[in-house]
């Protein structure tokens, strides 16, 4: 039989109340009868039923964790360090996969059915629509990887993908590369439209360089691989701003097949710096994401929502920066 509440109260010479209220957070309890409860706790292995706790709370301290593309490597380590941090203040997370889901609709209904606390829409793909979605039905959430806005409708926190391809681009050309091409991610994602606007923004002044660009149907290594063999048929271009570091991993395994060297023959440069990029036979030149800055300041927006769901939104926009390895040439 597992040890109930009234087991405790009994130990400690307490009321049943005064046991709920030594594990219920911010309820009363003085110092004396909170030490007499927590050893006869230890000392019966009694630890409190949460569900039973939300029933007294209001809380269920559980917070939906959303994304929409487990395709991509990338997302193991997301979700290791977001449910980590999660759970070190206390929170449960809730895993939803909306792997081809478009519309919020359902997804707010189910998180809706599990009462979460909270939302946090773990995507760079996802309009802002999708994450306005759950603002509207009264769920506090938080856009990570969103796009950046100056006046966003909802929590925003991640990088600016219009600097980024800015970023790309300069790179390209402090190397000497008169044909660049952007390979994308799906035409209708958002950080993949703002990665390629910054990337031909940039090039606009540099009428001298021929540029070319192609959307990959996902954020996923056949994806890349596939976009990068099509354009090893035609004239490929001399370096290509890969708009994810697993679409560039994709593409180096193309040009590998074509018996090509990259930084030699073709130049590529990705953008996340995961952990794959950094293996020895792949040593990818990339832009580096601050994935546990954005994890961190995303957890701790969830929690000064919960204390204060009336909060104005607002947009955390962390800086990147380009990780020499090997996959362009030197510069002069």
């Amino acid at each position: 039989m597992s040890v109930t509440l009234k087991d405790v109260a009994a130990l400690a010479g307490v009321s049943r109340s005064a046991v709920s209220r030594t594990f219920t957070e911010g309820a009363s309890v003085s110092a004396k009868t909170r030490s007499k409860v927590e050893k006869a706790a230890r000392e019966l292995g009694y630890s409190p039923n949460a569900l039973a706790s939300s029933l007294t709370t209001g809380r269920t301290k559980l917070i939906g964790l959303i994304s929409n593309n487990f395709h991509n490597p990338i997302f193991l380590e997301v979700f290791d360090q977001f449910t980590r941090a999660l759970q070190e203040r206390g929170l449960r997370p809730l895993i939803v996969n909306l792997t081809d889901e478009t519309e919020p609709a359902n997804s707010v209904r189910m998180l809706r059915q599990y009462s979460v606390d909270a939302a946090i829409v773990a995507s760079s793909t996802l309009p802002p629509s999708f994450a306005k979605a759950f603002h509207d039905a009264g769920v506090p959430v938080v856009h990570t990887f969103g796009r950046s806005a100056t006046s966003p409708e909802v929590h925003v926190v991640g990088i600016d993908n219009v600097e980024c391809g800015r970023m790309a681009a300069r790179e390209l050309l402090s190397r000497g590369y008169t044909h660049v091409g952007y390979l994308g991610g799906p035409k209708d994602a958002t950080s993949a439209l703002d990665r390629y606007r910054g990337f031909t923004e940039e090039l606009a002044d540099h009428p001298e360089v021929e540029v070319t660009h192609c959307f990959a149907g996902a954020y996923s290594f056949e994806a890349g691989r596939d976009a990068m063999l099509r354009l090893l048929v035609g004239a490929p271009a001399e370096a290509y701003f890969c708009g994810d570091d697993i679409l560039s991993v994709g593409a180096l395994s193309a040009l590998e097949n074509h018996g090509l060297k990259p930084g030699q023959d073709i130049g590529i440069i990705g953008l996340n710096d995961m952990e794959m990029s950094r293996w020895e036979n792949i040593n990818l030149t990339t832009i580096h994401q601050p994935i546990k800055q954005i994890i961190t300041s995303s957890v701790n927006l969830v929690v000064e929502m919960l204390k204060e769901p009336q909060r104005y939104p607002e947009a955390r926009i962390f800086p990147c920066r380009v990780i020499e390895r090997g996959t362009l040439r030197p510069r002069p």
